[in-house]
């Protein structure tokens, strides 16, 4: 740029090559424009006082932080799009308008539509004392003597108020419920140590000289560490309140390359040189692959599975997902608009999906392959007003004036929905007029819940936050937690229910309760990959711990890790064979195949072939087809025992 612009930014070209304008303005031009639209509005019937010098100045004062040349972004134009070259936007991207102070006034979006708005403080300038979002109420703030915030008023929900002392800052809510952060340190290191919350609580979180967080306290005095790389100030380890660690490993980069868990399992990364992600494997030993098509591709070309099953994806230059070809070799593709909005997907079998924007980006229509249509309404917010159906039929929904949805009728028949200044739902009432009422802690956690029947619950929580007691109409039930905030047992009106127990890994190894004088259990095996193995039932005494009836069913898994086995007490193996990522092809029982699986390009289950003995030599076959939209069209059995045809409306209800 040249002149009063000299040595600003006017253009912008992204990797993708798209050209951007950046349209600026300088203090001086923003008055003259001001003062040709004073003069013009002389001529209609309100003629206002002459526009003096001094109330849109050419020229702006200096600030503490130096001299302001006046130069401000007004707009934002797209000059060249090598997808779209003849298929430019008529209109800025955004828009920007400023006070006659310099400071910003409105954005308007890409319809020219206002979508947020500011108001300042006269006397001090550059201080915002509202602002709004388009189709919201106005949102207002009032500072004291030192320019800090003292009050954030909300007219449709919660408004806070601050009281600023040494090392301590008051927040209290339109609900009188109070907030106190403790702060500490200084030039910049400044940090909330300790938190008061509404409940009469506290947490607290230690930091390290560079101000890096180091330890939380929970309400309940639990303590949790982080271990920092003292250079990179990376978390190296994390040990929670029960003693347990998390271990994390990187590379010169950075990235992570490894994560040990408490349970001593481990998942790791792989990078190439310009750092992009090559191989991930599982805690439990799989690994995925990534190939990019060359040094300079972000994002992967393929992706292959511990199956050795590939994927490939076809991308825009702008990153967006054109073509994704599944290990089959069968495509799924997409069409995107000039602002990148999805606007096709063609799947396989000839299903495909259109999608219409308006001209502020919202989706308007879905559409199928036969023409049937799904619309939308919006209000000025944006929010979802109206879907309209293909058969016409048309649901609504209203809104109160933050956004929550009040009422939805559908059919003629409304269900609306009341809420208290916190947002929370207080009254539920349905279709036929009956009412449900919930009320709240101080926390926002549910603790009565009033149902259309009468009936009354009612929760209690721990300092933590878990539910660790109910009022069900007189059944009183308690939940119990360990130091993991695993739950060990419930009892029901103060006698056991369930208990659960866990190794030395964190892994649930039994789960049981007294049932008729009986202990039930259910007991759990794991490989070294943490793998489920087995699932033991038992009944024994509670009393002498006889053991009174077993039942065990073994799990077993495939090299590839993909679980393929089952082998129930003394019944033969239930096995099943597949194809790719995981796609069920066929079954086996004790080595003998019985059920076999004919799928179509979309892995969809096309002919089931079964009975004494599976395949060529099948007493059955279940032949499934569908509807051109993708809906299950019939299912007929060679036997003509079973034979069924479904029929949908054009709103796709069967």
């Amino acid at each position: 740029a040249a002149g009063d612009l000299a040595g600003e930014i006017t253009g912008v070209t992204d990797g993708a090559g798209r050209e951007f304008r950046l349209v600026l303005t300088t203090q001086a031009q923003r008055a003259e424009e001001a003062r040709k639209q004073h003069t013009a509005s002389l001529f209609s019937p309100d003629t206002p006082r002459p526009l003096s010098a001094s109330a849109f100045p050419d020229t702006l004062p200096g600030t503490e932080y130096g001299p302001d040349r006046g130069i401000r972004l007004s707009a934002v134009w797209l000059m060249h799009d090598p997808a779209y070259p003849e298929s430019l936007p008529g209109a800025p991207l955004v828009r920007y308008t400023y006070t006659e102070a310099g400071e910003l006034l409105a954005v308007y979006d890409r319809s020219n539509t206002q979508v947020r708005a500011f108001t300042y403080d006269a006397q001090h300038p550059g201080r915002m004392v509202a602002h709004r979002y388009a189709g919201r109420p106005e949102m207002r703030y009032r500072y004291d003597d030192a320019g800090r915030v003292v009050e954030q008023l909300n007219p449709a929900g919660l408004s806070y108020r601050y009281q600023y002392e040494q090392d301590r800052i008051t927040v209290t809510d339109s609900l009188n419920r109070r907030e106190v952060l403790h702060t500490e340190g200084g030039a910049g290191l400044r940090r909330v140590v300790k938190k008061e919350l509404a409940d009469g609580s506290a947490t607290h979180s230690g930091y390290d000289a560079a101000g890096r967080l180091t330890a939380q306290t929970d309400a309940a005095g639990r303590r949790t560490e982080y271990g920092l790389n003292v250079v990179s100030g990376d978390i190296t380890d994390i040990t929670t309140p029960d003693g347990r660690e998390t271990k994390f490993y990187y590379n010169d980069g950075n990235q992570v390359t490894a994560v040990v868990s408490p349970d001593g399992l481990e998942s790791r990364r792989a990078y190439d040189e310009p750092g992009r992600l090559v191989t991930e494997t599982s805690r439990s030993g799989e690994t995925v692959r990534y190939r990019y098509d060359d040094a300079y591709s972000e994002l992967p070309a393929t992706t292959t599975d511990a199956t050795g099953s590939t994927r490939q994806m076809t991308w825009s230059r702008y990153g967006q997902l054109l073509a994704f070809t599944d290990c089959s070799g069968y495509q799924t593709r997409y069409e995107y608009d000039r602002f990148g909005q999805m606007t096709a997907v063609h799947r396989e079998e000839g299903i495909s999906r259109y999608r219409r924007y308006d001209n502020r980006g919202r989706l308007t229509s879905v559409k199928d392959a036969q023409g049937r249509e799904t619309r939308y309404e919006y209000n000025a917010a944006g929010d979802l007003t109206a879907v309209i159906t293909p058969d016409g039929n048309r649901s609504e929904t209203q809104y109160d004036a933050w956004g929550k949805a009040v009422s939805t009728t559908q059919g003629g028949l409304t269900r609306s929905m009341e809420y208290d200044a916190a947002g929370r739902v207080t009254t539920l009432t349905n279709e036929n007029g009956s009412r449900s009422e919930f009320t709240y802690d101080v926390l926002d956690r549910l603790t009565e819940q009033r149902g259309f029947d009468g009936r009354t619950q009612r929760y209690r929580y721990s300092a933590t936050g878990q539910l660790i007691r109910s009022e069900d109409e007189g059944q009183v039930t308690q939940w119990y937690y360990d130091e993991a905030d695993r739950i060990t047992h419930r009892t029901v009106n103060g006698d056991p229910a369930e208990q659960w127990q866990y190794d030395e890994h964190g892994w649930l190894t039994t789960l049981s309760h007294t049932s008729e004088g009986h202990r039930v259990a259910v007991h759990y095996g794991y490989d070294d990959k943490g793998r489920l193995t087995g699932e033991r039932q038992t009944v024994e005494n509670p009393e002498t711990g006889e053991l009174l009836w077993q039942h065990e069913t073994k799990h077993a898994y495939n090299e590839q890790g993909l679980a393929n086995r089952v082998t129930p007490d003394s019944l033969p193996p239930v096995e099943w064979l597949t194809y790719g990522s995981g796609y069920l092809a066929g079954m086996k029982l004790g080595g003998t195949p019985r059920v076999e699986y004919t799928r179509d390009r979309l892995h969809r289950e096309t002919v089931r072939s079964f009975g004494s003995m599976a395949g060529s030599n099948a007493a059955y076959e279940l032949t499934s087809t569908y509807t051109p939209a993708g809906q299950l069209q019939s299912q007929h059995l060679n036997s003509l025992v079973y034979d069924r045809d479904y029929g949908w409306n054009d709103n796709g209800d069967l």
